[in-house]
């Protein structure tokens, strides 16, 4: 066929016996590509949050009824995922409440209505007796959350800051 210096380099070394180490690497390196794919493609995504903590800016008097409660900034991004009524399966979204307790959402229907505004129905996954309801016009958002018998509720303060509370479901006045 011609002489060493026009065969493919690849050729040269898998043949040579002296390059038996080489072919080892080679093959184990083709090995472990083939089965890493299954394990990335398993993987599923991490849910993306409704809101997250900051720094309270200018906290409110505290009503009675209120056990704790904490500013919180809204997920553009996961908000627009909660009104898109025609997304089927939606992407995973969470909210966490408080004390690091992360709930993944379920989310159940979606009413578009005029004005830009939305009224989500949610369920709490892996939580039994769990459902949250959002009411969503532009950037704001007001929310009320049940989580068994603990009542919680997310409110529009002012200038696009938000506030969750959790409420003493006791002593919340009924409007």
């Amino acid at each position: 066929m011609g002489s060493t210096g026009q065969q493919p380099l690849i050729t040269l070394a898998l043949n040579r016996s002296d390059h038996l180490p080489i072919r080892r690497l080679l093959f184990i390196g083709l090995f472990g590509c083939l089965f890493s794919f299954p394990v990335w493609a398993d993987t599923p995504p991490l849910p993306s949050t409704v809101w997250q903590s900051v720094p309270d800016q200018a906290p409110a008097p505290r009503k009675p009824w209120v056990l704790r409660d904490r500013a919180i900034a809204l997920n553009p991004q996961s908000l627009h995922t909660l009104q898109d009524a025609a997304a089927r399966p939606h992407p995973p979204v969470a909210i966490e409440l408080f004390d690091g307790t992360w709930y993944e959402l379920d989310i159940i229907s979606t009413i578009s209505q005029i004005y830009d505004s939305d009224i989500i129905r949610v369920l709490l996954k892996n939580t039994p007796h769990g459902d949250f309801t959002f009411f969503i016009n532009g950037s704001v958002m007001a929310a009320t959350i049940h989580v068994g018998e603990r009542l919680f509720t997310s409110e529009h303060v002012s200038n696009g800051h938000h506030r969750t509370l959790e409420m003493d479901p006791a002593t919340v006045p009924l409007d």
